[in-house]
C-alpha cells in the first residue's frame, strides 16, 4: 500500500499526526493507496516555507521564473502517459480523456502563464505637464489554492502557475479524493529545480486541512474551486479577515437548441456536453432546452445516441462514460434520479447503477441518464447534480428559452445552438452567464476571462485576470 506524502520547503514528509486517509480507486472500488491526513501543524509548516521562500522568489528575474515554470511543463509533456494513468486510477474518468484534455492541458496552463508574467505592462497617466501618475503591480504574499476532484492536475494547476508566476509563494490543497497527479507533480517540481518553499502540497480534507489553510493569518488570498455550499463556507472565514477571495463555484448551465440550428453539430456536442467526463465537469450542460418544432426528432436522436455510449472500464480506450468518483457520489446522483421521478420526468433512458463485469464489477458507474416531463422550477432542473444526468424541455420562444436558461440560483455557462447570428448575439447578452458558447462547447482560450454569476462564484480566473487576483496594484504619482 502506497503512502502519499506531504510536499513542504521543497521536501515530501509524512504527515505530523501521522495519520492517513483512505484513497479509493472508483473503478474497482478497491483502497489502492493512502493520503496524508494533515493537520494545523502541517499548515504551519508549509506557511512557513511559503513565507522564507517569498523573498527571493517575489524578486527573481520574471525570465527566470519562467525558465523553471517551462521546464515543469515540459516534464509534465514527458510524462503524459504516466500521468494520465495515474489520473484515470484515481478518479474514474477514461485514460482516453486524461490523455487528450487534463494532462495536456495541465502543461498548457503552465507555460501560458509562466510567459504571460513577462508581458506586464503598466499604467501611466500625464495631468496637465503637473504629474505623472503610474501604477505597478506587486506579487501579493503567500496564497492558498484548493483545487477540486473532478479534473485534478487540471485545475490544480490552473491555480498554482499564475500565482508562482505572479511571484507569489503558494500553498496547496488538492481534494483528498484524487490526489495522486498532485503528489506526483510535486516530483517534478524538484527535479524542474522549482526552489524550496515556492509550492508546499497538503494533502487532506477541507474540514481539517482546508479549513486550517483558509483561517491562516499569513495566508493573504485564497483561490477555490468546488461547491457552492462550500464556497460560502470559504467566504464566512476568509471575508472578515480581509483576505482576497476568487471562487469558482456549481453551475447547472443551460444549453438552448434553436430550429435553424445545425442540427447534427447541435447533437453531437451536446451529447459531449453532457456526459463528458461522467458529468462531472461544472460546465457540462445539463438542461437541454430545445425548441418546440424540432423537440420530438431531437430527442429522439439524442437518446438514440445516448444509448450508444460504452460505459466501461476506463483504462480501455473504447470506453465513453468511466466510473464516478466515490460512492457517497454516487448514491448522491441516483438519489436525484429517484427525485425526478417523485417529481413527475420520465427517465427515457439510463437511470440505473451499472454492473461492469471483471476488476470493475465493484466500481461506481452509472448509465448515462435522459430525463424529460419536468418544468424548470423542480429541485431536479435546480440543483447541480454533477453527473451524467440531464433534462430535456420544449420551449416555444425566445423569451421563453432566457427565462428558463435564468430560472436557476447559478450563472456560470450557457451553450446556444443557432445558425442567425442577430439572435446569437441577443441570447447571448440577455442569459445571467459568466461564459457563452455559441455553436460550440469546451471551447477555451486561456486569454479569457473564466467565472461565474450569481451562485456560481466570486472573481474571475485565467488570463490577465489570474495575475492581477495574484497581485496588488500601487499608483505612484510623481509632481514633475
Amino acid at each position: 500500500m502506497q503512502n502519499l506524502l506531504n510536499y513542504i520547503n521543497g521536501k515530501l514528509a509524512e504527515p505530523c499526526s501521522g495519520q492517513w486517509l483512505d484513497n479509493i480507486n472508483p473503478a474497482e472500488g478497491k483502497i489502492y493507496c493512502r493520503v496524508p491526513d494533515s493537520t494545523k501543524e502541517d499548515i504551519q509548516l508549509a506557511v512557513d516555507a511559503a513565507q522564507n521562500a517569498f523573498s527571493s522568489w517575489s524578486t527573481m528575474p520574471t525570465e527566470e521564473r519562467t525558465k523553471i515554470l517551462w521546464k515543469l511543463a515540459d516534464l509534465i509533456d514527458r510524462d503524459l502517459e504516466k500521468l494520465a494513468l495515474a489520473e484515470s486510477i484515481d478518479n474514474g474518468k477514461t485514460v482516453k480523456l486524461a490523455k487528450s484534455l487534463d494532462i495536456p492541458r495541465a502543461a498548457s496552463n503552465i507555460r501560458f502563464y509562466a510567459t504571460a508574467a513577462q508581458h506586464f505592462a503598466s499604467e501611466a497617466h500625464v495631468n496637465e505637464n503637473d504629474s505623472v501618475n503610474y501604477t505597478t503591480r506587486f506579487p501579493i504574499g503567500v496564497v492558498g489554492c484548493i483545487s477540486p476532484w473532478n479534473l485534478p492536475l487540471y485545475l490544480f494547476t490552473w491555480k498554482i502557475a499564475p500565482a508562482l508566476a505572479a511571484g507569489c509563494t503558494v500553498v496547496a490543497k488538492p481534494s483528498e479524493l484524487t490526489p495522486m497527479t498532485a503528489f506526483l507533480f510535486s516530483q517534478l517540481c524538484r527535479e524542474a529545480g522549482l526552489p524550496a518553499g515556492v509550492l508546499n502540497i497538503v494533502h487532506g480534507t477541507g474540514a481539517q486541512t482546508g479549513q486550517a489553510l483558509i483561517e491562516h493569518p499569513k495566508i493573504t488570498a485564497i483561490s477555490f474551486t468546488g461547491g457552492t455550499v462550500t464556497g460560502k463556507k470559504i467566504a464566512g472565514t476568509a471575508a472578515p479577515m480581509f483576505k482576497k477571495l476568487s471562487l469558482e463555484l456549481g453551475g447547472k448551465n443551460p444549453n438552448l437548441v434553436f430550429s435553424d440550428c445545425n442540427f447534427e453539430d447541435a447533437i453531437k456536442n451536446s451529447i459531449r456536453s453532457s456526459f463528458t467526463n461522467q458529468g462531472e465537469i461544472c460546465l457540462c450542460g445539463s438542461r437541454i432546452f430545445v425548441e418546440q418544432t424540432i423537440f420530438d426528432r431531437f430527442v429522439e436522436e439524442f437518446v438514440k445516441q445516448t444509448k450508444q455510449l460504452t460505459v466501461g472500464d476506463p483504462l480501455n480506450e473504447s470506453t465513453n462514460v468511466g466510473a464516478l468518483v466515490s460512492e457517497a457520489h454516487l448514491k448522491k446522483v441516483l438519489g436525484y434520479v429517484a427525485l425526478a421521478k417523485q417529481e413527475g420526468g420520465k427517465i427515457l433512458t439510463g437511470g440505473n447503477q451499472l454492473e461492469v463485469a471483471g476488476r470493475c464489477a465493484n466500481g461506481f458507474f452509472i448509465e448515462p441518464t435522459v430525463i424529460v416531463g419536468l418544468d424548470e422550477k423542480c429541485r431536479t432542473n435546480q440543483e447541480e447534480i454533477f453527473g451524467p444526468v440531464v433534462t430535456i424541455m420544449p420551449f416555444n420562444t425566445e423569451e421563453q428559452a432566457i427565462a428558463y436558461a435564468n430560472s436557476t440560483p447559478y450563472g456560470l455557462s450557457a451553450t446556444l445552438w443557432t445558425e442567425n447570428l442577430k439572435r446569437a448575439h441577443r441570447v447571448a447578452h440577455q442569459i445571467k452567464s459568466g461564459i457563452i458558447w455559441i455553436n460550440c462547447w469546451l471551447h477555451r482560450d486561456l486569454r479569457t476571462p473564466f467565472g461565474g454569476m450569481k451562485q456560481s462564484g466570486v472573481g474571475r480566473e485565467g488570463g490577465l485576470e489570474a495575475l492581477r487576483f495574484f497581485t496588488e496594484a500601487k499608483n505612484v504619482c510623481v509632481k514633475l
